[in-house]
């Protein structure tokens, strides 16, 4: 019996190790950490990166004055500009965009330089407004020579 007993908790053990070597969500690797530029006084990019963060995701946040400089840096087209820009692996994320389209790009791996969200629009993560309608608005898959609607959103809800 000690034998038996002995050779079940030995398994049971590297079973378990097994299972803790497989990562965060049993094989999925956890997602690289989110670099955010933004404004020091923007008080919505603040709200943004709360709700990144309780997703789960790592932020580091950089605060400066002429986010244009990443912007330019990364190749952000000018008409989907917002007011911070993120880095997470390869991607580039511009402005609101929800989580559950950034958690869509890094596992589906589009070809594409980010996603964008232009402008601020009402309700997007970050820029909930209570009282007023949530905008729809699109978040756009971009490149450097292309643009495509990744997803339509009215407010933290994708249509």
């Amino acid at each position: 019996m000690t034998g038996r007993f002995s050779t079940t908790r030995r398994a049971l053990m590297q079973a378990s190790l097994g299972i803790l070597a497989m990562g965060p969500a049993l094989g999925e690797e956890a997602p690289p950490t989110m670099r955010v530029t933004k404004d020091p006084s923007c008080g919505c990019c603040g709200a943004w990166v709360d709700k990144v963060r309780e997703a789960g995701f790592t932020v580091q946040v950089v605060e400066t004055a002429n986010t244009n400089v990443v912007k330019d840096r990364l190749g952000v087209p000018a008409a989907l500009r917002s007011c911070h820009t993120a880095e997470i692996g390869k991607y580039v994320l511009e402005g609101h965009v929800p989580v559950a389209a950034i958690q869509r790009l890094l596992r589906e791996k589009p070809d594409g330089a980010g996603l964008a969200v232009a402008g601020m629009p009402v309700g997007s993560p970050g820029m909930e407004a209570p009282g007023q309608p949530d905008d729809v608005y699109d978040v756009v898959l971009f490149g450097a020579k292309t643009q495509r609607v990744f997803a339509r959103y009215r407010g933290s809800q994708e249509i």
